[in-house]
């Protein structure tokens, strides 16, 4: 008897998705298209030549190291040079405190496989990322949008659901917002880690964009003001005690492709995550972590991210400008100060979908925003990237994006 492949699935299928903007954005694949639609980072960027000698490095002077298999927690070496980076932005923070990841991607599914039951609830910005309402919904998380404006998110809903809800964990990204390109402001950064620690409940940081600011002054992570709150972490140089999970990666700072994100992790929870990685994946590519502290070690990673930034900057300007100029009065957008994304907010009552089929005719793409709400809001809203496109066409782009916007508001 030929096997009822349906039947056999586990219940936790139902809870899968697709990317719905992935199968919206069928409609623009095609090479002549200008994409401004992907989360991706400028591939002109990657440091190739610097790339290739620290492989060449790796693979010849320490070929076991970064060919056998690894430890479950990481490369020691790029621990090392991870806690080091993290102390010196103010989380204080040991070898013992880093876990490493294959990507973010991946401690995000870890922190639902360790502290997500069905049923349980998860607080995440509204909107939020998808990979992450990808990775909670998997293990039958109960998804509860708190909203944010152009400071963040909005404690005092916060706390309300907070209190509410009765959360495992809070799901944040303070810093370039993917996809709202907002910033969390300090005052408001205080009061999230004064709320955690009022209630009790955990606080997952999302930082991959952080070093990638191009204008205003750097703010303090939430898991550093978190730290500052207990005098132990002072005293053992560690972050022994705390509410905040911090995760980083070089996916946007290096390249995607060599799979390297790493967690900081208060008390003993990176054993944890070294626990539920092990059924996972053993361990992350061990000649992708030895590239990167390679990478560090030679002292080339603060130039590499000045490139980005400076780039950054140039076509985040451009976009800008293209907007004010082309897009019709009532069309608002974030003005993001670092990052890849910015949002655009059409009137009440327009279709970003709608919009999209449009554009797609004109060969220009971009991300309708109702996938990245949990509660079926945001059709009249939409994310543009910078990163990926020169000044020019995104000029043109955005003209184009202009005048589909005003045939649909005509």
């Amino acid at each position: 008897m030929t096997t009822d492949w349906k039947a056999q699935y586990a219940r936790r299928l139902e809870w899968m998705t697709t990317s719905a903007i992935r199968e919206i954005l069928k409609v623009a694949q095609s090479p002549d298209t200008i994409s401004m639609a992907g989360g991706w980072p400028e591939a002109a960027l990657f440091p190739i030549d610097q790339l290739d000698q620290v492989a060449h490095h790796v693979l010849t002077e320490a070929p076991r190291e970064s060919l056998q298999y690894g430890l479950t927690d990481g490369l020691p070496a790029l621990r090392a040079q991870l806690a080091d980076m993290m102390s010196e932005v103010g989380i204080p923070a040991t070898m013992d405190n880093i876990a490493i990841s294959s990507g973010s991607q991946q401690a995000l599914d870890l922190m639902g496989r360790i502290f997500v039951d069905e049923g349980d609830t998860v607080l995440v910005e509204s909107p939020t990322f998808l990979g992450a309402l990808q990775s909670f919904k998997a293990y039958g998380a109960n998804l509860v949008g708190v909203p944010i404006d152009d400071e963040g998110v909005c404690v005092d809903a916060l706390e309300r659901l907070v209190r509410e809800t009765k959360p495992k964990f809070v799901y944040l990204l303070p810093n370039f917002h993917n996809p709202a390109g907002v910033t969390m402001s300090l005052e408001r950064r205080r009061r999230v880690v004064e709320i955690a620690d009022q209630y009790g409940v955990p606080i997952l940081e999302d930082d991959p964009y952080g070093p990638l600011r191009f204008q205003g002054d750097p703010l303090p992570s939430l898991a550093a003001l978190d730290a500052e709150r207990y005098p132990e972490n002072a005293a053992a140089g560690a972050y022994v005690k705390g509410n905040v999970v911090y995760l980083g990666s070089f996916s946007k700072l290096l390249a995607p492709g060599l799979r390297v994100s790493w967690a900081v992790c208060p008390g003993d929870l990176a054993q944890q995550f070294v626990m539920a990685k092990q059924g996972a994946d053993l361990h992350t590519s061990a000649l992708g972590q030895a590239m990167a502290s390679e990478f560090i070690r030679r002292g080339w990673l603060p130039a590499q991210v000045q490139r980005i930034r400076d780039t950054y900057r140039e076509r985040r300007d451009a976009m800008c400008e293209a907007i004010a100029e082309h897009f019709p009065e009532g069309v608002r957008h974030t003005h993001p100060e670092g990052g890849l994304f910015l949002w655009v907010t059409l009137p009440e009552g327009m279709d970003a979908v709608a919009l999209l089929r449009d554009a797609a005719e004109r060969k220009v793409a971009f991300v309708p925003g109702a996938p990245f709400y949990v509660d079926g809001s945001g059709q009249n809203t939409f994310r543009l990237s910078f990163a990926c496109v020169p000044p020019d066409t995104i000029r043109e782009g955005i003209k184009r994006i202009g005048e589909v916007i005003r045939a649909h508001m005509g």
